[in-house]
């Protein structure tokens, strides 16, 4: 597998509220994480970074996972127990009160790949069938479309744009969207924050993924794209590349 991770602050924001990253096992599956702080003055950077190491010292010392409910039952845990933390660093910590953050999650080995996701920040999947998003959105708008209140063009621009249904550490426990698909060789998957998602079509996120491009270049030219297109928020990337190449990382 290839894989590549990178997070930017953005042009306008003071500081950067994304973590994540990329986490190679030693047997060879790959870990990857995104997570979208949010909460008070600094409570946002505390709640997803504490996410990202969370999940990969637990990734990093668990054993090896094969089969497909051995992942989900893993990543379920993992994310209740990061929750669980999470909201008690808040109730302990003055300053965290109120913080938290979405997550998404993928577990890529040989066979197969789980996604799992709290909150907005999305998942996607390129085969031979496409381009897809395979995760959706725990969010106030997403609601009002998929209930056909709003449609999807007034969604874009809806004042409560940003309102989360589900967020990590926000309450004692929480609720994960799982989802375990094939993949083959030439598959892409692709995660990020909304500070991508919601500057960049998935048209053109598929146009970068097709481009002849290393994978590092890709999450590169997405996170240009964004902030060309006026880097109001954090944008943060992460690609793993079905391919029996050498291991690659940023």
């Amino acid at each position: 597998m290839k894989f590549a991770f990178n997070s930017n602050v953005g042009k306008v924001r003071p500081h950067n509220e994304d973590s994540g990253g990329i986490f190679l096992h030693p047997n060879g599956a790959v870990l990857a994480v995104v997570a979208d702080g949010m909460g008070g003055h600094q409570a946002g950077d505390v709640a997803s970074q504490m996410t990202s190491d969370l999940l990969k010292e637990k990734w990093l010392r668990t054993a090896e996972l094969s089969k497909p409910t051995d992942i989900e039952q893993w990543l379920n845990e993992a994310i209740q127990d990061v929750n669980e933390k999470l909201f008690l660093h808040s109730k302990e910590h003055r300053e965290c009160q109120g913080m938290g953050t979405t997550v998404v999650i993928a577990v890529c080995t040989e066979e197969l790949v789980s996604i799992g996701h709290v909150g907005d920040s999305r998942g996607y999947l390129q085969n031979n069938c496409g381009f897809q998003q395979k995760t959706s959105d725990h969010s106030l708008v997403n609601e009002l479309v998929r209930t056909g209140q709003i449609t999807e063009e007034q969604a874009e621009h809806h004042p409560r744009k940003n309102v989360l249904l589900r967020a990590l550490g926000t309450e004692p426990t929480i609720k994960m969207d799982i989802e375990t698909i094939d993949w083959e060789e030439g598959n892409t998957i692709i995660l990020c924050s909304d500070g991508l998602s919601n500057k960049v079509t998935d048209n053109e996120i598929e146009d970068i993924l097709r481009l002849n491009d290393n994978v590092n270049q890709k999450v590169d030219k997405l996170i240009n794209l964004a902030n060309d297109r006026g880097g109001e928020d954090n944008i943060t990337v992460a690609i793993v590349h079905y391919s029996h190449d050498r291991q690659e990382q940023e």
